[in-house]
């Protein structure tokens, strides 16, 4: 009942609580914003993107807590969630200060990410680091694609992007120090194609 509601818990704070980081902000107050309105809208429809992306690593994270019997391993876990958190604030007041909002299919989101965080768990406490690994390196490839496509008066999102870059790139790297597998090839194309599908429909929606 304990691990029931804390994951109900965590998943109302994610999809509907207020987030604050607790590390400094990457950007800079004097950093510039995009001035053409095509630019801010290409903005815009990126860090939606991101937030949906850090929406779902919260679902993959709370979901492989409940599901390992590690109480190291759901530490690891559940410490990744929370530096996560940064990154949810830092996306959702980027994208307030640029007008607009996120996705309205989150608890979409949110539910196929924690389903796939479920699974890897119980499969295994290694296949589940290694889904994590998988993930994470996607999506520090994602980001790169981002810091490509931002405007670059954009200097607020960028520095943003790159430090969320950072962090990811870190969560891989503890994930395979902890004892990750390497997942198989079809796994990886098909993580592929459903970020693709993800990100595609979290640009406009």
């Amino acid at each position: 009942m304990d691990r029931f509601l804390s994951t109900a818990d965590a998943v109302l704070r994610t999809l509907y609580a207020k987030h604050h980081s607790a590390t400094p902000h990457p950007a800079r107050a004097e950093d510039r914003s995009p001035e053409r309105p095509e630019d801010k809208a290409l903005s815009a429809a990126l860090m939606r993107v991101n937030h949906v992306g850090e929406v779902c690593a919260q679902a993959l994270y709370t979901a492989q807590a409940a599901s390992t019997r590690n109480p190291a391993l759901k530490a690891h876990f559940e410490r990744a969630a929370h530096e996560e958190t940064d990154h949810l604030a830092w996306t959702k007041q980027r994208l307030d200060e640029l007008g607009d909002r996120v996705s309205i299919l989150n608890p979409l989101w949110y539910a196929g990410a924690f389903t796939l965080g479920l699974v890897a768990g119980r499969i295994s406490d290694a296949v589940s680091l290694g889904f994590v690994v998988e993930t994470e390196k996607q999506v520090a490839e994602h980001l790169q694609s981002h810091l490509d496509r931002l405007p670059a008066d954009d200097e607020a999102s960028r520095a943003i992007v790159a430090q969320m870059k950072v962090d990811e790139e870190r969560h891989a790297h503890e994930a395979q120090m902890a004892g990750a597998v390497e997942l198989p090839p079809p796994a990886k194309a098909l993580m592929r194609l459903a970020a693709k599908v993800m990100t595609r429909t979290a640009h406009y929606i």
